[in-house]
């Protein structure tokens, strides 16, 4: 019997690795699944972090609890956004180490990435150049809990992975007006337009930045196919100082592109403008996925599949909340 423990399960990425459990048939038998929610385990708090380890003594993690947010939120709260990822991240992977957990795989983001980079943007350009100063305290992070891994395995010989995702979206998304992604933001914002009959929506920034997304689905079961890689093909498409892999479809759009799309997704029919007066961010971010590729893994939900059932996803959950 593998216990496996799901940090982070409630949120859209734990969910997802959830439903992929689930539907693989891990759990049972061979697989008992152990999670816990923000009430009942703060993984901010050492102490409780430490105590949990011991006493659950789970074989193998999959840490997919983070803080996270949209360029508003990251601009706004950067002390909230780096305070809590590093610590949840030292937490885990160190009380992991402690407990001798064999196996874990943590999820980042491709903001981990410089600002400017080569496109599509391969593992290796990890710290070549500056940030994007609206989410570098969250990158800063993430990438601390890529050398957290990379240190433990150097050190102690452990087997702790990470996999880097680019802009993902689906069920479970958060659509708040003020802190969510880029997608939810859009997808909100147009359907409010729609209901209301309004003739018009601006966008933030100029609409030319271009961004790589993927379904939360896609991400879970390659996730998985990682942490199931054996430690000898692991390493050999890694290396101890560079042990990420980037997750993405491959293919990207501009902020004006992926509007229009929404638009026909949730039935809008009036104008789309552009506020150049707001951020754009990193002007474009395509991750190079062919490691991942070499290991036998292809995404398979594209986005106008995608963004339709995570509209209907969004008017569902929706229309609970008004009932």
């Amino acid at each position: 019997m593998t216990r496996l423990f799901v940090a982070g399960h409630r949120g859209m990425v734990g969910r997802a690795i959830v439903r992929a459990l689930m539907s693989q048939r891990r759990e049972g038998p061979e697989v008992e699944l152990i999670t816990r929610s923000h009430d009942e385990l703060d993984l901010r708090d050492q102490i409780a972090v430490n105590d949990f380890f011991r006493s659950e003594k789970p074989d193998m993690v999959i840490l997919a609890a983070a803080k996270v947010g949209g360029i508003l939120a990251n601009d706004t709260r950067p002390a909230e956004f780096i305070y809590d990822n590093l610590m949840i991240a030292a937490n885990v992977i160190h009380a992991a180490h402690m407990t001798d957990v064999g196996r874990l795989l943590q999820c980042g983001s491709s903001c981990i990435y410089p600002r400017i980079a080569p496109q599509p943007i391969p593992e290796s350009a990890l710290l070549t150049g500056t940030l994007e100063r609206t989410n570098e305290p969250y990158a800063i992070a993430k990438i601390a809990a890529i050398k957290i891994c990379e240190s433990y395995n150097r050190q102690y010989g452990r087997d702790y992975r990470s996999v880097m995702p680019c802009n993902l979206y689906g069920p479970g998304d958060n659509f708040h007006p003020e802190n969510s992604h880029v997608i939810p933001a859009l997808m909100r914002r147009f359907h409010e337009a729609a209901i209301s009959g309004a003739s018009e929506v601006t966008i933030w920034g100029t609409g030319t930045p271009r961004r790589e997304f993927l379904h939360v689905d896609d991400l879970a079961v390659a996730a998985l196919h990682v942490l199931d890689l054996p430690p000898t093909i692991h390493k050999l498409n890694t290396r101890p100082t560079l042990s990420h892999i980037n997750i993405g479809s491959g293919e990207d759009v501009s902020i004006r592109e992926l509007a229009g799309m929404i638009a026909r997704v949730t039935g809008f029919k009036g104008r789309i403008l552009t506020d150049p007066s707001k951020p754009d961010g990193t002007p474009r971010k395509l991750l190079d996925t062919s490691v991942l590729a070499a290991m036998g893994w292809r995404p398979r939900i594209d986005l106008e599949t995608g963004l339709a059932a995570t509209y209907d996803w969004f008017v569902g959950q929706t229309s609970q909340m008004e009932t």
